[in-house]
């Protein structure tokens, strides 16, 4: 099916390796407000209070002033270094801080006093770790739970390589949802997240299917960094075949200019056409726009779910 998508293939693979390559303008689509409303001050505040890290701060979300406004955060436990310095990521790599032990806490407390229907929770990598952060992870869910029984929780993890054991403990803390993001096309691993393995992060998918089928599973890509339309789109076919449920496509925005370059900014059009190409290949959920992020919206594409279910249920009634 011949697309606008087209459009999207490799250019300029000469950047990758420049040290300081500054970002191009931004296009009119991809512009946000600065974030200034009473309720994002109130949140941010509340982080400060409870001595949490956000995901929306460490990475520099363009969302944060919406989000904060509504009073959604997503909370980044496990500190605020990552032992990892993927190409694309804006948060601080180095010697990981020490792990908090009332963090669950926390948590749960901001959850609670946030009002949150559902809270999307995600870490920095910890590959010092013995099991990469997994206990941590799932004394995380089950303070929540016990704080705030009616919330759903979403948890976006790291890979895991090399821990053995690792989901097995995650998966065991029941979250509702398991996200993890292959961030980008096979190809582009060595250069966007090379101390990740593409098929270990498929395969970390699929495992949590068959260790609790009750769970959804989750992830995302990014587009721009210079990949092709084919390679997206193979990329959609492996995650299915891994019975992945949910899947976020969103703009590359280059933190600094000595992250990896944007290779061209994808055009709201041509974001429509990937969310068709998904939607046909079965994802229950798809959210494809120049400013999705992993999280963003997760709560009310959950709630929009759930009603469709209540309402097939009904139905078959």
């Amino acid at each position: 099916m011949a697309t606008s998508l087209e459009k999207i293939r490799p250019r300029h693979p000469e950047k990758v390796n420049n040290p300081a390559v500054p970002s191009p303008p931004k296009p009119d689509w991809i512009r946000v407000k600065a974030p200034n409303s009473e309720e994002y001050a109130r949140t941010r505040d509340l982080m400060r209070e409870l001595s949490l890290n956000t995901v929306c701060e460490e990475a520099a979300c363009p969302n944060i002033g919406e989000c904060w406004s509504q009073r959604h955060a997503t909370m980044m436990i496990l500190g605020s270094v990552c032992t990892r310095a993927c190409a694309f990521c804006n948060v601080a790599t180095g010697k990981p801080d020490r792990v908090d032990p009332n963090e669950p806490e926390n948590v749960a407390e901001a959850v609670s006093k946030l009002g949150l229907r559902h809270i999307v929770i995600t870490s920095v990598d910890r590959d010092d770790l013995d099991d990469g952060g997994a206990a941590h992870f799932a004394d995380v869910i089950r303070s929540i739970r016990a704080t705030a029984p009616d919330t759903t929780i979403e948890i976006l993890t790291p890979d895991f390589l090399r821990k053995e054991g690792a989901l097995e403990v995650v998966v065991d803390a029941c979250p509702d949802v398991f996200n993890h993001n292959l961030e980008t096309v096979p190809r582009l691993y060595p250069s966007v997240r090379p101390g990740a393995r593409y098929f270990h992060s498929l395969n970390l998918l699929r495992q949590v299917k068959a260790l609790d089928p009750t769970i959804f599973t989750k992830s995302g890509v990014m587009v721009g960094l210079g990949e092709g339309l084919e390679e997206v789109v193979q990329v959609m076919d492996d995650m299915r075949s891994a019975d992945i449920d949910f899947l976020t496509i969103g703009q590359y925005l280059q933190p600094t200019p000595k992250h990896h370059p944007i290779d061209r900014f994808v055009t709201p059009h041509e974001f429509d056409d990937l969310k068709s190409h998904a939607v046909a290949k079965g994802f229950l959920l798809v959210s494809a726009t120049p400013l999705t992020r992993s999280s963003y919206h997760a709560d009310d594409d959950f709630k929009k779910l759930a009603a469709e279910r209540l309402k097939r249920a009904a139905k078959v009634r």
